[in-house]
């Protein structure tokens, strides 16, 4: 019975050969090839009738392919790989493997061939998205270093000067920062500055608006998803914005707008240092500081229920407040001036704004803040004509809210009034303000020291 089975594996050796899902090259131990499968042809192109017979020496010297291991695998009796290019370009990955005869002689040397071509390119295509992404971290590193020039905080006042001591202590630890305060007090400046002192500064700094991206789209922009994760997806996915900023520094703007199921996606992000792709199965590791910033009292909205307590206490780490503009006039004039620099210089102007309108300037409360400062300057350059900007040049909005101011400016620039009578107008106003604030005429004449018939009069009088 096994004779049988001999001659059967004899006789049919060479379709068992074709059968085989690899390619085949069998060579002697003078190189000279004895047998390609059908595989191999179909692999490398190659015909039996033009390899067979041929010693694999000469067939390296008509360019017919780059490496062979027939000479290596006889020299040391020992399998060997290689990787070996066709003459039409394609790669294969070569197993060699000796064969011995009963008497321990070296007989033949059996290669096994398989197309890495595709592989090959696959990870050419690897490495070149590995390189443009390292151009894009670099691009958007030097982008970031080039707008934090222009993002440089302005301040004299000595509350400001306390979150820049703080914020310099803070940014080189990587710890999470959270940045308070209301809108346009300038928190994605301040959160650049943080970045630009750590040891990120030269890596990206993305800024994310979590109250500007739709709610169904917030998941697949944050964390990516896999090709065809759902209906209208990229056939080749997309990377996160967490994946992006690898390295570097997410900004999440707004952060009280988040969705909670966002919340909970983001505290792994904080507690592990993983994303999961949309459509994903497996968790990807991303070195990421996050920097936070919000208008709203995070405190509250833990207790409404709208924000998560456990992501609440991993923010909280550094909190930083940045105070409303009101609440720091002296801030007003370097601002003023720098934004006046800025456009002027922008729109070929030359501008300067009088002392009494910076007057007027720095008594305004300003609800925007230095983003409603900014535009209003911006809007002055654009629009004046002249090279001083005096109280009527001034918004209404502002002109409107320092009514009393507007009126006593009108008289320095035009006169036409008395002295006596302007002082008479200063003392009424002032008098009716501190009525309104301590809400007694006796109070008031303690305060100032004055009768309270002289305070009927003065208030009375027109």
């Amino acid at each position: 019975m096994p004779n049988r089975s001999m001659d059967f594996l004899s006789k049919n050796f060479e379709y068992i050969l074709d059968a085989l899902p690899d390619g085949v090259f069998i060579s002697d131990v003078s190189g000279v090839t004895l047998r390609v499968n059908r595989m191999y042809e179909q692999l490398t192109g190659l015909k039996q009738e033009q390899v067979q017979g041929k010693q694999v020496r000469t067939l390296v010297e008509n360019g017919v392919f780059d490496k062979i291991l027939n000479p290596e695998i006889v020299r040391t009796g020992k399998p060997a790989t290689h990787v070996q290019q066709l003459q039409n370009g394609k790669k294969l990955v070569l197993s060699g493997f000796p064969v011995f005869d009963d008497s321990g002689a070296l007989r033949l040397v059996v290669t096994f061939v398989r197309d890495i071509t595709m592989i090959t390119r696959l990870n050419d295509q690897m490495e070149e998205q590995r390189h443009l992404i390292e151009q894009f971290h670099e691009q958007m590193a030097y982008i970031t270093q080039e707008r934090s020039k222009t993002l440089t905080p302005i301040f004299e006042s000595e509350a400001m000067q306390g979150v820049v001591n703080m914020l310099q202590t803070v940014a080189p630890t990587d710890a999470s920062v959270l940045l308070l305060g209301e809108t346009g007090v300038g928190k994605d400046v301040f959160a650049r500055l943080t970045h630009a002192h750590s040891s990120r500064k030269d890596k990206i700094f993305l800024k994310v608006d979590c109250g500007g991206i739709s709610e169904t789209l917030t998941e697949s922009e944050m964390f990516g998803y896999m090709p065809g994760a759902f209906t209208g997806a990229s056939s080749k996915g997309k990377a996160g914005y967490f994946e992006l900023a690898d390295g570097g520094t997410v900004f999440l703007d707004e952060i009280g707008e988040l969705p909670l199921s966002m919340q909970t996606r983001l505290l792994r992000v904080l507690q592990d240092g993983e994303i999961m792709r949309v459509g994903g199965s497996r968790p990807s590791k991303v070195d990421v500081r996050i920097i936070a910033a919000t208008n709203k009292n995070l405190a509250e909205c833990v207790e409404t229920g709208t924000f998560r307590r456990d992501l609440f206490y991993r923010l909280n780490v550094a909190t930083v407040t940045i105070p409303a503009l009101r609440e720091r006039p002296d801030d007003v004039r370097p601002l003023v001036e720098h934004f006046l620099r800025y456009y002027a210089s922008k729109y070929g102007k030359s501008m300067a704004v009088m002392e009494v309108a910076m007057g007027i300037l720095s008594r305004y409360q300003w609800p925007g803040n230095v983003r409603e400062l900014q535009n209003m300057i911006h809007g002055l350059v654009i629009t004046h004509k002249g090279t001083l900007v005096s109280p009527r040049d001034l918004p209404a909005a502002i002109s409107e809210g320092l009514a009393r101011e507007r009126c006593y400016t009108d008289d320095i620039l035009t006169g036409g009034r008395s002295l006596k009578n302007i002082m008479a107008d200063i003392e009424r106003d002032f008098l009716q303000q501190a009525l309104e604030v301590h809400g007694s005429v006796q109070k008031v004449a303690d305060l100032f020291q004055v009768d309270r018939s002289t305070i009927f009069r003065k208030v009375q009088k027109k």
